[in-house]
């Protein structure tokens, strides 16, 4: 559970000092894009709690409900965080999800003046790539993500796809 704190809290760190430093957001008025930023980053993880609640036959649903109950959040989140791997059918860890939110966040990048949505989507957008890479670098595939996807990417090319999205995540925030 701490490394993926450290793992997120860290690239959220990076995305916003290099877009603050490019952009030249100095001022206190650009705190609601920081703000953003850090809601952007927790509401992925959100997807874990929509599994649990809407798959209730399933042991760590059962667990996490349990120690929940019992007043043991932090022990529930770390169990959440050991069995991650266990949940095949996340709603925004797909590939669909991601083609749509990318669709999305180029929308309100360019055609909101929110800073606050800037920082979210931004964020919510890296949340979501680094979560692919992590996936990637733990299991060696991405089979969770294609869920539902027409088709298929050969396995030495989702590397860069992952790559590709960060990469992408960082240019969107400095348009």
């Amino acid at each position: 559970m701490k490394k993926e704190f450290v793992r997120h809290s860290l690239a959220l760190i990076i995305l916003l000092v290099v877009t603050i430093l490019i952009k030249r957001w100095f001022g206190l008025s650009y705190w609601p894009f920081v703000a953003g930023a850090i809601v952007g980053t927790i509401l992925p993880d959100l997807d874990h709690f929509l599994y649990l609640y809407l798959n209730p036959q399933e042991l760590t649903s059962q667990r996490s409900l349990y120690m929940s109950q019992k007043g043991q959040f932090l022990a529930t989140l770390r169990l959440l965080a050991e069995t991650r791997s266990e949940r095949k059918n996340l709603i925004f860890h797909t590939l669909i999800f991601m083609a749509i939110f990318l669709v999305l966040t180029v929308f309100v990048l360019t055609s909101s003046a929110s800073i606050f949505g800037r920082g979210l989507v931004l964020a919510f957008y890296l949340h979501l790539s680094l979560d692919a890479l992590i996936d990637l670098k733990e299991t060696g595939s991405l089979e969770n993500w294609f869920k539902n996807f027409p088709g298929s990417i050969a396995r030495d090319k989702l590397g860069f796809l992952v790559l590709a999205n960060l990469i992408l995540v960082f240019l969107l925030a400095v348009l």
